[in-house]
């Protein structure tokens, strides 16, 4: 019986007009290779799309870390500024500065000024020591070069160019009459 219906199945595909010719070797062997390769560039496709979402997705994943901390930066900063306003809104903040930065006083109050801090406390000596007048110039507030600018002009380096100026003054009068 298998035998007769394979006959019949032979027969049928013979005289069918849709019967396709036996495929010889060499066609079979070319249709492999072509799917195999198109199915392997899917792939690389698929992964290399693959590849550039991960790398966009690490990429902003490290952006949005970076501007969380900015953020927190600027919280921490808004928040010290805040700090600033509110003590500058309190009046003993506001007298304790106004005493530390400028020298002032209460009326009745008797303002003592020590000339050479170094020589109590001995830190600004040693920090001086391998410095120029200069740099010691530039480390006093600007009230206290201002007094110190008066003592140099009350003690007499004044008094010393005036006398030049005088001395000057007279030689050009004297020129003067003689011409």
């Amino acid at each position: 019986m298998n035998m007769a219906s394979s006959t019949a199945a032979g027969n049928r595909n013979e005289h069918t007009p849709d019967a396709r010719p036996p495929r010889s070797s060499k066609e079979r062997g070319t249709a492999g290779p072509i799917s195999f390769f198109i199915a392997m560039i899917i792939v690389i496709l698929a992964s290399i799309e693959l590849v550039s979402t991960f790398h966009t997705y690490a990429i902003n994943l490290s952006q949005l870390n970076s501007l969380r901390k900015q953020e927190a930066s600027l919280i921490a900063q808004k928040q010290e500024l805040e700090n600033n306003i509110n003590r500058w809104n309190d009046d003993a903040y506001v007298t304790a500065q106004a005493r530390d930065r400028l020298g002032f006083v209460f009326a009745g109050e008797q303002a003592i000024r020590v000339l050479h801090p170094e020589a109590v406390t001995g830190t600004a000596a040693a920090n001086n020591s391998g410095n120029s007048g200069k740099d010691s110039k530039e480390d006093k507030p600007w009230y206290q070069e201002m007094a110190s600018a008066f003592e140099k002009a009350d003690k007499g380096s004044g008094t010393k160019n005036s006398a030049k100026n005088d001395k000057s003054t007279a030689d050009s009068d004297g020129n003067d009459g003689q011409q």
